[in-house]
């Protein structure tokens, strides 16, 4: 075991499990007792454990992740991580996945470069993916819209309003399909509330 090594895993719900990520870091080199771990998103760097580990790196010591994206999933905040532990700490960082991504090897000019462009394209790559998901989310919802399928939370009824309805509906001002476009409801819907308001006694 390295002792200037220190591990980073995160899972982004308690139900997922991290023993993956433990078992590459540890393979490595990584002590168990100086691997930190986070169930949290990764949609930014607000983590309990990721901050703690922060704290325990310094000049010398080097990260260990498994992946890129156990850092973060905004790799906009990703980049400026980097910088901030190699440039500003002074620690190393290495990603198992990704083997070009290793400061603790490649210190050169050329080895920096690749390190930024390496991250300047996960970068974009993720940017891009995000945008084609939310795309792909909004042609669903306009399909979905187009068959009919109604979105956000059901109709709140007024009962008073519904009164209304129902009165001119009874005197015959209206008729039962204007009722129930007036209140939003299916049929059904319309013949239960009926039931219910007779039943308390609110329609005679």
């Amino acid at each position: 075991m390295n002792n200037n090594y220190i591990g980073y895993a995160r899972v982004s719900t308690r139900e997922q499990n991290e023993d993956r990520q433990l078992i590459a870091l540890t393979e490595y080199g990584v002590s168990k007792n100086r691997i930190y771990t986070d169930k949290q998103s990764g949609k930014d760097f607000e983590r309990r454990n990721y901050k703690r580990m922060l704290k325990r790196l310094k000049k010398g010591r080097i990260l260990v992740v498994k992946s890129i994206d156990r850092l973060g999933r905004n790799y906009v905040e990703i980049i400026e991580q980097w910088r901030h532990i190699t440039k500003d700490i002074g620690a190393d960082i290495v990603v198992l996945d990704i083997p070009l991504l290793n400061t603790a090897v490649n210190k050169d000019l050329i080895g920096t470069l690749i390190s930024d462009m390496v991250l300047q394209l996960l970068s974009f790559v993720a940017q891009n993916e995000r945008e084609n998901i939310r795309l792909r989310q909004s042609e669903g919802i306009a399909a979905a819209k187009a068959k009919g399928v109604r979105f956000g939370r059901p109709r709140i009824y007024d009962p008073d309003n519904y009164i209304d309805i129902y009165t001119r509906y009874r005197k015959r001002e209206i008729t039962r399909a204007e009722a129930i476009a007036s209140i939003g409801c299916k049929e059904h819907t319309f013949y239960r509330m009926l039931g219910s308001l007779r039943k308390n006694k609110k329609v005679f």
